[in-house]
């Protein structure tokens, strides 16, 4: 197998050494080059000896001297120089299963690489790894990882994933944990299946192999209004939401007190469905989850109060703020304490329910445009209207229906500013920095 080279960076050590697009990379050192894995790996040493094809077909030898850990500077027809693996499973709470028709072909891609989980952060759930595959990743030490792990005991694991492979899961962690590969690892809570006791025994299988297990998050299942034909499931309600609280509370004690860390963690969206407080900041160490929901509310909130002690109180504005029904109290709290420090300053905060994929989804970066649409036109929405940044996709600018922002500020009238999950980008977003 051999990846065909498509550009050289000017200046790279590849371009002084002369290589050519064109020509197809087989081995570097010796070692077969089959993807980006074994590229980034085996290219990191200041001397390697490539071997390669030519555009004609002749075998070539280049040697190339480079400081350790600079990049060679190639690049490859696609970004893995293989296929991309998808996901084996049927899982009884997958969320792209519960995507109604007609949504743009990209969103239905069911993504299960091991690659793109250590290159961009991907969550796998290790169902469709081969053992020569295990023994790379050991070997190589691809390292950290993100491993969707939901319960731990193999037969519930089966059932929950519909894959007769999915009780090997704690097996292969475990050979992981062994080789020193770093794991981070989410649990979707799926109530009368891997709650209560199951979540508990998961949460002490997983923490038992630390410091490689470096961080659990716990999530509640998304249920959408399209799951016609799919396993019955059923929401995490107020009392579950509180009973997993106290479930990972406790592991995440004796964790503390075992390890030096908290390790587990639920997910904001958890804390709010529970009506209970978030976390202090502190709780949240260096925050290992945050892409998950993890701390984000609480960060949020702490950075946006550290703004507002810097303001003078002459700053005027008159916005309004769109968010999903769960965050919206928060939100209507950063209201009233703002308009305590700058009495020019007005707040509207709109709790927005989600039509598109049901009501039983709250958070805000589900809110599609007709959502917002929906909820928002003919409403007082002053000079302009804050939308958190999680709402877009595709480059940042269109919604999951396909409207574009430019497209939902024409229709409001108002401008549309997306924020990120940002304290102080918030507050230079009210009062117009």
């Amino acid at each position: 197998m051999a990846s065909r080279i498509v550009a050289v960076d000017g200046g790279s050590p590849a371009a002084r050494a002369g290589l050519r697009p064109g020509m197809l990379l087989e081995k570097i050192n010796g070692h077969e080059i089959k993807d980006v894995l074994d590229y980034r790996y085996w290219s990191e040493e200041p001397k390697l000896l490539l071997e390669l094809r030519d555009e004609r077909g002749r075998n070539v030898k280049k040697r190339v001297k480079k400081p350790e850990g600079v990049p060679l500077g190639l690049d490859f027809e696609t970004y893995l120089m293989d296929a991309q693996r998808s996901c084996a499973n049927k899982c009884v709470f997958c969320f792209i299963d519960q995507l109604p028709k007609g949504m743009r072909p990209t969103l239905y891609y069911k993504d299960d690489d091991a690659r793109l989980s250590f290159l961009q952060g991907n969550y796998i759930t290790l169902t469709n790894l081969s053992e020569r595959e295990i023994d790379r990743i050991c070997a190589l030490r691809i390292s950290p990882l993100n491993v969707s792990v939901h319960v731990s005991d193999p037969e519930v694991r089966r059932a929950m994933l519909r894959n007769p492979n999915a009780g090997r899961c704690m097996e292969i962690m475990r050979r992981m944990a062994d080789a020193g590969i770093e794991m981070n690892c989410q649990i979707v809570l799926c109530p009368g299946m891997n709650d209560g006791e199951a979540l508990s025994a998961t949460l002490a299988d997983l923490s038992a192999l630390c410091p490689q297990v470096h961080s659990v998050s716990v999530v509640p299942v998304g249920i959408t209004r399209y799951r016609e034909g799919l396993p019955e499931l059923s929401p995490v309600t107020r009392e579950g939401a509180a009973d997993a609280i106290a479930r990972v509370e406790k592991a995440a004690d004796i964790n503390l007190a075992k390890h030096g860390s908290r390790v587990v963690y639920c997910s904001d969206e958890l804390y709010l469905r529970a009506g209970l407080e978030l976390p202090h900041l502190e709780y949240y160490e260096d925050f290992p989850q945050f892409e998950n929901g993890v701390g984000m509310l609480r960060s949020l909130y702490e950075e946006y109060l550290e703004a507002l002690s810097g303001l003078s109180g002459e700053e005027g504005a008159s916005v309004s703020v769109a968010t999903g029904t769960a965050a919206a109290p928060l939100f209507e709290n950063i209201s009233q304490i703002t308009k305590k420090t700058c009495y020019n300053v007005d707040i509207k905060v709109y709790p927005v329910a989600n039509r598109f994929f049901g009501e039983t989804v709250d958070v805000a970066g589900l809110l599609t445009g007709s959502d917002l649409l929906a909820a928002l036109r003919g409403k007082e929405l002053g000079e302009r209207l804050l939308i958190s940044a999680t709402m877009l996709r595709h480059g940042g600018d269109v919604f999951l229906d396909d409207m574009g922002l430019a497209e939902l500020s024409d229709a409001l009238g108002v401008p549309v500013v997306p924020v990120r999950c940002d304290g102080a980008e918030l507050l230079d977003a009210v009062v117009g920095r």
